[in-house]
C-alpha cells in the first residue's frame, strides 16, 4: 500500500469515528429526553432553593442644613405572568376585558381592544407569556395603588399574576440647581461629582435571601442563617447652602444672557473653613440656552489675567524690592519687550503711578517694569516665590475633574524672554477658577492657605459616620506685614481702582478684576477676533472676612468685557444679599422701650392675640364670641372687640389686610376686585346687605 492510499484509509477511519460518536450522543439525548426524562424532570422538582440578590436603598445628599439634594425615588414597570399558576381560562377569560379597559384609560397609549388583543395573543403564545411587559412608561407609587386596583390585578401574583418590578429613580427635588456638581452614576458606570465621588458610600452593601419553591412554582422568602440583609447606602451631607446656590446660579444666568457669554462660574467659599457655599456653572448651548454642563470652576483651567497679579505683588514686596509709594514712570502705556508690545487699556497711559495704583489700576506696562527691574536674570527666585505659595499645586477636592495649575519654570521648553513680565499680569499661565480663589482666601484668611471642601459628614439613619473638617494646604503664604499692604491694596482696587462700581457704604469689599484675553489654540489671541474672559475674585466684609468668591464670564459678545463690568455685579449682587441676610453683622438690639402703642389691622382673632402675646403687649380683650376683632390703640394696652361675622350678610372688612378681607368676601360667595395697597379703606357693599352668590365688590386699599 502506497503511503498516499494509508494516509487516506487513516482519515476515513478517524471520520467514521466521529460520525459514530456523533450519533452515539444524538441517541443519549433521546433517550435521556423520552426514557429518562419524567425522572429527570422530578429530579429538578427537587432543587427547592435558590439565592437572589437584593439592592439595597441608595444614600440621599443633604445641603449643610439637612435639605435634600439628591434622593432615590421608587418607579415601578408593571409586568404580568400570564401562565400563573392559579390565572386559570375561567378567570382570565371573565376578568380580561374590564382589565383592558382599565389599562387603556389608565396608560391612554392604545384603546382597550388592542390591550386586550396583545394579552389573549401573549397568554396563547409560547413566547412572552410570561413576565409581559404593561404599558408605556414607570409609574410613581401612588400610580402603583390605583393599579393594583385593577381587576386581576387585585388577585396578586399567583391568582392575577400582577409583577410590579420596582425601579430607583434618582431625581434632585431643586432641579438643576447645582447640578452637575452633585453628579450622577449612569447606567455604564459613569461617575460624576458627589454622586461619583462617594459612590461608594451612596450605594450601599447588597444582600442575599433564600428562596423556596412552593406548590404552584411560586417562590417564597425563607429565613435563613446564610441570609444577608442589604446594607442601605450612607447619606451624605455637603457644605452647600441652597439659598445662596439659587442666589449665585441666578445672578450668574442674568449677567450672561444680557452680555451673550459663553459660559460662567461662580464659587462662594467660607473663608476659615473653606467649605463651598456654592458653587454655578452655566454654558449655553446652540439654542442659547443656559444649563450646568460642565463643572468650568475645576475644569476649566485657562489664564486668568489680571486676578494673578496680585501673586506678583506679594512677591515684590516679600522680596523687599517695593514699598507701595515707590513711584513708577508706566509713561504713555504701552512696553516694547522684544517683538511684543504689552498696553494698558488706558489708551493715553498713567505716566507716573506709585506701587500702589499700579495694582489698583491694574496696569500691565508697570507690573511688567517692576517685574523685568528686579527679576530679570533672577527669574528663578519669581517662580520658586509662587511655588511656596502653592500656586503650582492642584486643591484635591472631593469631586473629579480638576485639572493641575501650570505655572512653567525657567528652562522649561516653552521658557522665553517674554515669560517673566507676561505670568506676572497673568499670561503664560494656567489655573482653574477654584485654584485662584483658594489664593485669595488664603489672603483674607490671615495668610493661611486652607483646602476648599465640599462634603461635612457622612450619615447612616441619621448617625453621624464620619466628618470632614478643614485642612490647611500652606500656614503662610507670606509675611504679615506683605499681607496687611496687599490687602489694604485690594481695598483699593475697590475703592478707587478698576472695581470702585462695586464699592459700597454697608460694608468693605476687597478683590481684584481680571480681563484676560483667550488663545485660540495654535492660532494665538486674535485669530478671528478677539475673544476676552472676565473675573473678579475677592473676599468681603473686607475688615472682618468672612466669605471669598470668585466669578468668571467667558467671551462675553456684546462689546463689554471688562471684569469689574461684566464679572463685578455678580459678585455684588452675591455679597449684598449675604450681608443683608447675616445677622452677625449687625448689633443686636436690647431693652426696646414702646413710647406708643403699636397699631394693628382688624383681622383674625387667634393671630392677633398670638402677636401681641409675643411682643408682650399688654391686651384688654373684650371680644366673647366672634373669631373676628377689631383692634383700638388705646394709650397702655391694645383692645380687641368682637367684630361679628353673619352668614349670607356682607361682611365689614374695613381696616382688615387684604389676606383677611378675601377670607370672609368669597367665603360669603362674592367676587372681590381689589384698587390699591395697605388695608381696607372701604367697601362698595355696605356691611351686613344680603351677600348674592356672584356679586362683584370692589375694595379701596390705602395706608392706615
Amino acid at each position: 500500500m502506497s503511503i498516499k492510499k494509508e494516509i487516506l484509509v487513516r482519515v476515513a477511519l478517524v471520520y467514521l469515528i466521529f460520525v459514530l460518536l456523533g450519533f452515539a450522543i444524538i441517541a443519549k439525548i433521546i433517550y435521556i429526553q423520552v426514557v429518562e426524562g419524567n425522572k429527570w424532570r422530578e429530579v429538578a422538582k427537587t432543587i427547592t432553593f435558590k439565592d437572589i440578590t437584593i439592592e439595597p436603598n441608595r444614600g440621599d445628599i443633604f445641603s449643610y442644613d439637612g435639605r435634600v439634594l439628591a434622593t432615590s425615588v421608587p418607579y415601578f414597570e408593571i409586568r404580568m405572568d400570564l401562565k400563573a399558576a392559579g390565572l386559570t381560562n375561567e378567570v382570565f377569560g371573565e376578568k380580561i376585558d374590564s382589565l383592558a379597559m382599565c389599562l387603556s384609560k389608565f396608560y391612554g397609549d392604545k384603546s382597550a381592544k388592542a390591550y386586550r388583543s396583545e394579552l389573549v395573543n401573549a397568554r396563547k403564545s409560547g413566547r412572552n407569556r410570561r413576565f409581559f411587559e404593561i404599558g408605556n412608561r414607570e409609574i410613581d407609587y401612588v400610580e402603583l395603588q390605583k393599579v393594583k386596583k385593577f381587576p386581576l390585578f387585585r388577585l396578586g401574583l399567583n391568582k392575577g399574576g400582577f409583577i410590579p418590578v420596582q425601579i430607583n429613580r434618582r431625581i434632585l427635588p431643586h432641579q438643576t440647581l447645582a447640578q452637575r456638581t452633585i453628579g450622577n452614576v449612569n447606567d455604564g458606570g459613569v461617575a460624576v461629582g458627589i454622586e461619583g465621588a462617594y459612590n461608594y458610600a451612596l450605594k450601599g452593601k447588597t444582600g442575599v435571601s433564600l428562596l423556596q419553591r412552593v406548590p404552584g412554582n411560586t417562590w417564597i422568602d425563607v429565613n435563613s442563617p446564610n441570609q444577608v440583609d442589604p446594607e442601605d447606602g450612607l447619606d451624605v451631607v455637603t457644605t452647600i447652602d441652597v439659598d445662596l446656590q439659587d442666589l449665585a446660579e441666578n445672578a450668574l444666568h442674568k449677567q450672561l444672557e444680557k452680555h451673550g457669554a459663553g459660559w460662567g462660574t461662580v464659587i462662594l467659599m467660607e473663608v476659615k473653613t473653606g467649605e463651598i457655599k456654592a458653587i454655578a456653572n452655566l454654558k449655553r448651548d446652540e439654542d442659547g440656552v443656559y444649563s450646568e454642563a460642565y463643572n468650568y470652576a475645576i475644569g476649566e483651567s485657562a489664564e486668568p489675567g489680571s486676578t494673578f497679579k496680585t501673586a506678583a505683588l506679594i512677591c515684590l514686596l516679600e522680596d523687599g524690592y517695593v514699598n507701595l509709594e515707590d513711584i513708577v514712570n508706566t509713561g504713555k502705556g504701552k512696553l516694547q519687550i522684544y517683538n511684543h508690545t504689552l498696553t494698558d487699556s488706558h489708551e493715553e497711559g498713567y505716566g507716573k503711578l506709585s506701587v500702589r495704583q499700579i495694582f489698583e489700576v491694574s496696569s500691565n506696562v508697570g507690573v511688567a517694569k517692576l517685574m523685568l527691574q528686579y527679576y530679570k536674570g533672577k527669574e528663578k527666585d519669581f517662580i520658586d516665590r509662587l511655588y511656596k505659595m502653592k500656586l503650582n499645586q492642584p486643591i484635591g477636592l472631593e469631586i473629579d475633574g480638576e485639572v493641575a495649575p501650570n505655572i512653567k519654570y525657567p528652562g522649561d521648553k516653552y521658557w522665553s524672554g517674554l515669560s517673566l513680565p507676561q505670568m506676572s499680569i497673568g499670561y503664560e499661565v494656567k489655573l482653574t477658577p477654584l485654584q485662584i480663589l483658594t489664593f485669595y482666601n488664603a489672603i483674607a484668611n490671615d495668610g493661611t492657605m486652607v483646602k476648599p471642601h465640599l462634603i461635612k459628614a457622612l450619615l447612616n439613619h441619621g448617625e453621624t459616620i464620619q466628618t470632614f473638617g478643614t485642612e490647611v494646604i500652606c500656614s503662610s503664604i507670606c509675611s504679615n506685614s506683605t499681607l496687611e499692604k496687599v490687602r489694604d491694596v485690594l481695598e483699593g482696587v475697590v475703592r478707587v481702582g478698576t472695581a470702585k462700581n462695586l464699592s459700597t457704604n454697608r460694608y468693605k469689599i476687597a478683590g481684584k478684576t481680571g480681563t484676560a484675553q483667550v488663545a485660540k489654540g495654535k492660532k494665538g489671541y486674535k485669530s478671528g477676533g478677539v475673544s476676552y474672559r472676565a473675573s473678579f475674585a475677592g473676599y468681603f466684609p473686607a475688615d472682618d472676612p468672612k466669605y471669598s468668591c470668585i466669578v468668571v464670564v467667558n467671551s462675553p459678545s456684546k462689546s463689554v468685557y471688562y471684569g469689574n463690568v461684566v464679572a463685578g455685579p455678580i459678585f455684588k449682587e452675591i455679597s449684598d444679599k449675604v450681608f443683608a441676610t447675616s445677622s452677625e453683622w449687625f448689633p443686636t438690639v436690647k431693652d426696646v422701650e414702646l413710647t406708643d402703642m403699636p397699631t394693628s389691622k382688624n383681622g383674625y382673632k387667634l393671630h392677633i392675640e398670638e402677636v401681641l402675646d409675643e411682643l408682650d403687649i399688654p391686651v384688654k380683650n373684650n371680644s366673647k364670641k366672634s373669631n373676628w376683632v377689631s383692634v383700638i390703640r388705646a394709650d397702655e394696652e391694645v383692645e380687641l372687640n368682637d367684630k361679628n361675622v353673619i352668614k349670607n350678610l356682607v361682611p365689614d372688612v374695613k381696616g382688615m389686610c387684604m389676606k383677611d378681607a378675601l377670607f370672609l368676601l368669597e367665603n360669603a360667595g362674592l367676587r372681590v376686585q381689589v384698587k390699591g395697597k395697605g388695608v381696607v379703606k372701604s367697601q362698595s357693599i355696605t356691611a351686613g346687605s344680603k351677600a348674592g352668590r356672584g356679586q362683584s365688590i370692589l375694595l379701596e386699599m390705602g395706608t392706615s
